[in-house]
């Protein structure tokens, strides 16, 4: 009786987990362009900030972090293929609040910095329509963007 009462507590309490989590990469996703870090999205659900990235990073591959700037990242394509901003004024309007760091993690995760990509894009997408241009167009996440020069074994 004792196990099973424990493995049900368990698992109500594995769900409670898993609510709280899409509750902040729901929040991750509507407030990306506002200043987030860890400890703020782990006190919005009472957990510690330790204890939502590990669940967080168990439930969807990557850290909170990391799935934050992915979101950024890609908001930040959509603004440079419409084309009417500067990579700075990009950087800030998706919520970063430092333009190496943007860069850096732009060419991390799309392969080419913003400024290239900015031109490249302009023209690849000047004929589709915004929803196409978004998937297509989409970051590949956790370092998988194609290397420039060829990997040494």
């Amino acid at each position: 009786m004792i196990s099973k009462v424990t493995s049900t507590s368990a698992a109500v309490q594995h769900l409670r987990d898993l609510a709280r989590l899409r509750r902040v990469r729901d929040r991750i996703d509507r407030e990306f362009a506002q200043p987030l870090d860890v400890e703020a999205l782990a006190r919005g659900v009472n957990m510690s900030a330790g204890h939502l990235s590990r669940q967080f990073r168990l439930a969807y591959g990557e850290s909170p972090y990391a799935y934050l700037m992915t979101r950024r990242i890609e908001r930040a394509m959509a603004l440079l293929r419409r084309g009417d901003l500067s990579v700075t004024e990009v950087c800030f309007a998706v919520g970063c609040a430092s333009l190496g760091t943007f860069s850096t993690r732009f060419t991390e995760l799309v392969g080419v910095p913003p400024s290239t990509y900015r031109a490249q894009a302009a023209q690849a997408t000047a004929e589709l329509p915004p929803c196409i241009a978004k998937q297509v167009t989409r970051p590949i996440r956790n370092r998988e963007a194609r290397l420039t020069r060829p990997q040494l074994a």
